[in-house]
């Protein structure tokens, strides 16, 4: 993987794993790497399964497949939150 693609990929998961979380109610107490992480991840897995439904690459902005990123990335935050603040107490 290029340079540019490591870059591409942290920026992704960044907007990603922000939209993810802002979709939570509530504060969720874990660190912004975890986010991003998360973000990553569910971005990779989202476009997987846009992929999948051949609903990847349209005429424009993809937003079923950005609808999928940030559902992952919202329950991927809530799992963490959950398993994270237990862990933390």
């Amino acid at each position: 993987m290029a340079v540019t693609g490591i870059i591409s990929a942290l920026i992704v998961g960044i907007v990603i794993g922000a939209l993810g979380r802002l979709v939570i109610p509530g504060r969720q107490n874990i660190p912004i790497w975890l986010t991003i992480v998360i973000g990553v991840v569910a971005a990779l897995i989202g476009t997987a399964i846009a992929t999948v439904l051949g609903v990847a690459n349209t005429g424009g902005i993809d937003w079923i497949e950005l609808i999928i990123q940030i559902a992952l990335a919202a329950g991927g935050v809530a799992l963490v939150t959950d398993r994270y603040g237990k862990r933390r107490r």
